[in-house]
């Protein structure tokens, strides 16, 4: 596999190593041991898959700390726009982000550890997202970022009009309003 940085430490995306012959192919989405080498040191705890949509914008979600969570995501179906903002409060790139376009064909992944609001938009006619988490769900410490908010300025590759979010994430809080405890 091959792993590349990104423009904000500690994300990074990650190309397997893919073998193809004439029945299809054949590649290794994760292994522990590989992926320690690496420094990626996370031990995931839950698998979790979603499908949408074109137009559908998820996020920008993140669970506060002590609840945080690492994630390898990756698509299965589809094509996606994925995009994860530093919430590091002492980062050099704290409310910076980074976007990826992540589908089926590539098979690239992204590394993004705690301390991150985690989104993606759709950009095929569906998509299936898989994503790899280092801690459970806990609903109490769930927090989120509006996904238009000005500051950040994330292109989502969607016209406005062909935006679809569901009524919690419409609800979410401006960059500045959003409350996270990362350091």
């Amino acid at each position: 596999m091959k792993v590349i940085e990104t423009k904000i430490q500690d994300l990074l995306i990650i190309e397997p190593q893919l073998f193809k012959d004439d029945r299809g192919y054949f590649y290794e989405s994760y292994n522990h041991s590989r992926f320690n080498e690496h420094k990626i040191k996370d031990s995931f705890v839950q698998d979790n898959i979603s499908k949408s949509c074109y137009g559908t914008v998820r996020g920008l979600h993140y669970q506060l700390a002590p609840y945080s969570q690492s994630k390898l995501v990756q698509v299965l179906e589809g094509t996606v726009l994925d995009v994860a903002v530093d919430l590091r409060k002492k980062s050099p790139t704290f409310g910076q982000h980074v976007s990826i376009e992540l589908s089926a064909e590539n098979k690239k992944q992204f590394y993004i550890p705690e301390g991150f609001a985690h989104g993606f938009s759709v950009l095929t006619e569906t998509a299936t997202f898989m994503y790899k988490c280092n801690n459970y769900y806990n609903r109490e410490s769930e927090r989120g970022i509006a996904f238009n908010d000005a500051e950040l300025a994330i292109d989502w590759q969607i016209p406005n009009e062909k935006i679809i979010i569901s009524h919690k994430d419409s609800a979410l809080p401006s960059f500045k309003e959003a409350e996270y405890n990362f350091l």
